[in-house]
């Protein structure tokens, strides 16, 4: 099957896959020679249609890597999409004088990408963050061979290998052991399923009322705390608090300046010190 270079515009992955794969396979694979010409038009002159065949022709090896990645339960298509990616980036800063073959040198980057997106979407909440819990997530997937919980010494034997405590690793397969479950009942839930989602069973505490009546008062008291504090101040601390914090158009420093008669840098001071002061009178027991 000959293909142009233009077949693969109009089709994606997400279109038909087996489609895309047949495409993507027909590309022929580069010898040593063409693959250095096309890297080194790139490279040098920025040709973009050096960069276009340099990925074409290696489509082939981003589905077979994303093939190793189907016991995630991510749609396939998604997965090379996500390796096409990391291919793009590599083919960007393959150097072709360091004397190895582009594919090499762009697993890292395709597995790098698709690594991003499992952790992104295989669970609502992130199951792995730093570094080491990244390695940890993929190496403890292959490690273990069945599906019940690893033993003690099994547990050692991984922790060596891959240079973490125990514990992480225990932590990491009680992740890896959890599922997303819903807030609210499905739309298609009946009577006897919609009544175990959480929303029915959690207790909701916003119309409390002992917290209602908390908040009331806790709001009263300080609003009384503050009136009382701000009576204590002279005219123009009031009113400079007035006119900085307390109304809808507030003014600017130079703006009460300008009032007062005083540089920017003095309303500043009063502003500083009034507010000490309403924080000092508010502590206070009335």
């Amino acid at each position: 099957m000959k293909t142009s270079l233009q077949t693969v515009d109009y089709l994606s992955p997400g279109q038909d896959l087996n489609a895309y794969i047949q495409i993507a396979n027909s590309f022929p694979v580069l010898s040593v020679e063409k693959e250095q010409s096309l890297a080194r038009r790139l490279q040098e002159h920025g040709d973009i249609s050096a960069a276009r065949e340099l990925v074409l022709s290696h489509l082939r090896f981003v589905v077979h890597i994303a093939k190793s990645y189907s016991g995630y339960g991510l749609a396939q298509a998604d997965l090379i999409q996500e390796g096409n990616v990391g291919l793009m980036k590599a083919v960007k800063r393959f150097d072709p004088d360091v004397g190895v073959r582009l594919v090499s040198f762009a697993v890292h980057w395709i597995k790098a990408e698709i690594h991003e997106y499992v952790l992104r979407n295989w669970r609502i909440v992130k199951v792995a963050t730093t570094k080491a819990q990244r390695k940890l997530f993929f190496n403890l997937r292959s490690a273990k061979k069945g599906l019940g919980w690893l033993n003690n010494a099994e547990v050692d034997a991984i922790a060596q290998d891959l240079d973490v405590k125990p514990q992480t690793v225990r932590q990491m397969e009680s992740r890896l052991s959890a599922h997303d479950a819903s807030f609210d009942a499905y739309a298609d839930d009946d009577d006897e399923q919609a009544y175990q989602a959480p929303a029915h069973y959690l207790e909701d505490h916003r119309y409390n009322p002992a917290n209602q009546l908390e908040a009331s008062d806790w709001a009263s008291d300080s609003s009384s705390r503050l009136q009382f504090a701000l009576e204590q101040l002279d005219e123009r601390s009031k009113d400079i608090l007035q006119q900085r914090w307390l109304n809808d158009d507030k003014a600017t420093l130079h703006e009460l300046a300008a009032v007062y008669g005083v540089s920017a840098e003095r309303i500043r001071q009063l502003e500083k010190n009034a507010m000490n002061k309403v924080r000092k009178l508010m502590e206070q027991e009335l």
